[in-house]
C-alpha cells in the first residue's frame, strides 16, 4: 500500500519508514508537520495516512485536525493516529468520523511490536476500526457502570472490548475459546441492548457507545 507518514520526531519517523518499507509498503512521503501532511496527501492520494496527534508548531492537536480535514476531503483514505499517551478526548472524535476508510488510534509504544503494528495497519486499511487495547483498558476503568452498558453481561462486555480493539468475530471466538456462532449471538445481543440504529454501522456505534461510557 502507499503511505504518507507525519511525525515530528525524526528517529520515530525514520523507524516507521523502515518498518513499513521492509514489510513491502511504499512510503510516498515522510514529513514533520501537519501542513506538509496535508500537501503531500493532496498530491499523492495515499491509501493510508499515519500521523502523530501532536505536531508543530503548538504540539497540541495539529495532527488530529489534519486527519479530520483529510477524512472530510478524501473519505476513502485510511487514517492511523499515533499518541504518546492516552488522550480520551480524541478517541470519540476519531471514531465519530468513521464514514469512509478505516480508522485507527494507537499508542506509539505499539510501533515497537512490529508484527502487531502491521496487523493493525492492515485492519485499518481494509476499512476496520482499531483502538489500542491500552486505550480501551484505560477508558473502561474510568467508565461509569450505569446506562445501557449496565445491561450487558460480563461476557458481552468482553466481546465488546475485543470489538473495540478491532477484532473480527472469528478472532474474538479464538480469544474467548468459544464458537463463532456464540460470538455472533453475543454481538446481536449487544446491538439489541444498546438500541442501535439498524441503518447505521452498528459495530462502530457499539464501540463508540462503549468507549464513551454511560452518559
Amino acid at each position: 500500500m502507499r503511505i504518507v507518514i507525519a511525525e515530528d520526531a525524526a528517529l520515530l519517523r525514520e523507524g516507521l519508514v523502515g518498518i513499513l518499507e521492509r514489510a513491502g509498503h511504499q512510503v510516498v512521503a515522510a514529513v514533520a508537520d501537519a501542513d506538509a501532511l496535508l500537501v503531500y496527501t493532496a498530491n499523492q492520494r495515499p491509501d493510508v495516512v499515519v500521523t502523530d496527534i501532536r505536531m508543530p508548531p503548538t504540539h497540541t492537536d495539529e495532527g488530529l485536525r489534519a486527519a479530520v480535514a483529510i477524512r472530510a476531503r478524501y473519505p476513502d483514505i485510511a487514517i492511523v493516529l499515533l499518541s504518546a499517551y492516552v488522550a480520551e478526548a480524541y478517541v470519540t472524535d476519531l471514531l465519530a468520523s468513521t464514514t469512509g476508510g478505516g480508522i485507527g488510534y494507537l499508542l506509539k509504544d505499539r510501533v515497537s511490536h512490529v508484527r502487531e503494528f502491521l496487523d493493525n495497519l492492515d485492519r485499518v486499511t481494509a476499512g476496520g476500526t482499531v483502538v489500542d487495547p491500552d486505550v480501551v483498558r484505560h477508558l473502561v476503568t474510568r467508565r461509569r457502570n450505569d446506562g445501557p452498558l449496565a445491561t450487558l453481561t460480563p461476557r458481552e462486555r468482553e466481546v465488546l472490548a475485543l470489538m473495540a480493539e478491532g477484532y473480527t468475530n472469528p478472532t474474538i471466538a479464538e480469544h474467548l475459546v468459544v464458537s463463532e456462532a456464540a460470538v455472533r449471538k453475543h454481538v446481536g445481543n449487544i446491538f439489541a441492548k444498546l438500541d442501535l440504529d439498524p441503518d447505521s454501522d452498528r459495530r462502530v456505534s457499539a464501540v463508540l457507545t462503549y468507549l464513551r461510557g454511560a452518559s
